[in-house]
């Protein structure tokens, strides 16, 4: 099955970014202050190689884990943990020797959006006898996954400085990235999640006999628990009673303020779907998680480090494909997201009955990654789907500027 993919009049390019001749500069961020830097690594790797080179100028930026921002010593040319990790313990070893970037949070009437102060080898803080030189960027491309890149601490940087960027705002990133305020909304919207609890960590820490007591009255075993701000399955649990239910609590609490304990759907499918746009948004065709042998849900293993596999498109009938697509938009505007999103699903085999599970803002980017796979599926190849992102997070930016900031 293939989706025909179209572009919307409202997600068109404004004349004024559809220029043929001038290629336009594209920064690449990626790292971050999270537990998922190395799955970031691994996405910039992938978008930075299939980026056209006649249609961008691209710089690469990489955050490292304690925030500074650089110039890295050299691109991500990675596609494994390991590589990942190495590339990190080479960005550290030369940070001394590479440029800091610094983004003044604020227009700049000139266009200047990025400034970098070359390293002396010197002091860490000693910047002053560097020499300054000026960046400009046409859009912000943040391959970022997790806090501090995908939960609107990012975007609203790039907001104050009026720089347009690939993804969703500032409000949808920060929701897509708390999945109990996520499923609020979607409650709100009336999407079918699982019953959830939300577990504050010095209400944990403070009383844990009486978060015990309250979960497992409340829900049947099994249960998961997972870290309520965050992604690629890390700090996740599958709880089958209540001494796991307790370590699977003081896992997730070491990751978050914030516990959430989600009832588990019976012998659920795991089904995905892409979605892309603005105002207008498009579902892919759906993809179904396999988790690999031994794995006893799609954690970061099954992800990442064992071969798990992905069957795109799903083996679901079509009046399954129609609704998960239509829920799949639904959830995307539930939280107001632009640009891009992966919507999950589980689907109880006997019941058929679907369950939004969350939404990912800024999904994993690698090759071989679930949200370019399903893309790809539809009729939108990698090297296409980079530029269309580019294209909506423009076309997102004009628009917000024929804004008033004035009242008179």
């Amino acid at each position: 099955m293939r989706n025909a993919i179209t572009r919307p009049d409202s997600d068109r390019m404004p004349a004024e970014y559809s220029s043929p001749v001038k290629r336009k500069r594209v920064g690449v961020l990626f790292g971050g202050r999270s537990s998922e830097h190395e799955v970031s690594v691994r996405s910039a790797a992938s978008v930075l190689a299939h980026l056209d080179r006649k249609r961008y100028d691209i710089t690469a930026i990489y955050i490292g884990r304690e925030g500074r921002w650089t110039l890295p010593s050299r691109p991500p040319e990675v596609s494994t943990d390991a590589e990942a990790r190495e590339y990190v313990r080479d960005q550290a070893r030369s940070f001394r020797r590479g440029s800091e970037v610094v983004m003044p949070a604020r227009p700049a009437d000139d266009e200047t959006l990025l400034v970098f102060t070359r390293g002396t080898g010197g002091a860490d803080d000693d910047l002053a006898a560097g020499s300054v030189r000026e960046l400009h960027l046409d859009i912000a491309f943040p391959v970022l996954h997790g806090p501090y890149g995908e939960d609107g601490t990012i975007q609203g940087l790039l907001e104050l400085a009026n720089v347009p960027y690939v993804g969703a705002g500032v409000m949808a990133s920060a929701v897509g990235m708390d999945k109990s305020i996520m499923k609020v909304l979607f409650a709100t919207r009336g999407l079918p999640t699982a019953a959830f609890d939300t577990i504050g960590r010095p209400e944990w820490t403070a009383s844990r006999a009486s978060v015990l007591r309250r979960v497992c009255g409340g829900f049947a075993f099994p249960v998961f628990v997972k870290p309520a701000n965050l992604g690629s399955s890390i700090g996740i649990s599958k709880a089958g009673n209540r001494a796991e239910l307790e370590t699977a609590i003081d896992l997730a609490a070491r990751f978050d303020r914030k516990v959430l304990v989600e009832a588990a759907v019976p012998n659920a499918r795991e089904i995905e779907v892409a979605v892309l746009g603005n105002d207008t948004p498009e579902a892919s065709v759906p993809g179904e998680i396999i988790p690999a042998e031994g794995c006893a849900f799609y954690d970061y293993a099954a992800k990442y480090t064992k071969d798990s596999g992905l069957l795109v498109p799903a083996p679901l009938t079509p009046g399954e494909t129609v609704e998960v697509r239509r829920l799949a938009i639904e959830a995307y505007r539930a939280v107001d997201a632009a640009g891009l999103g992966r919507v999950d699903f589980l689907l109880d085999r006997e019941a058929g009955t679907w369950h939004v599970s969350e939404i990912n803002t800024m999904p994993g980017f690698t090759t071989i990654s679930m949200y370019p796979r399903l893309w790809e599926a539809s009729g939108l190849a990698y090297g296409a789907l980079l530029d269309r992102l580019i294209d909506l997070g423009l076309a997102r930016h004009a628009a917000k500027q024929d804004l008033r900031t004035s009242a008179s």
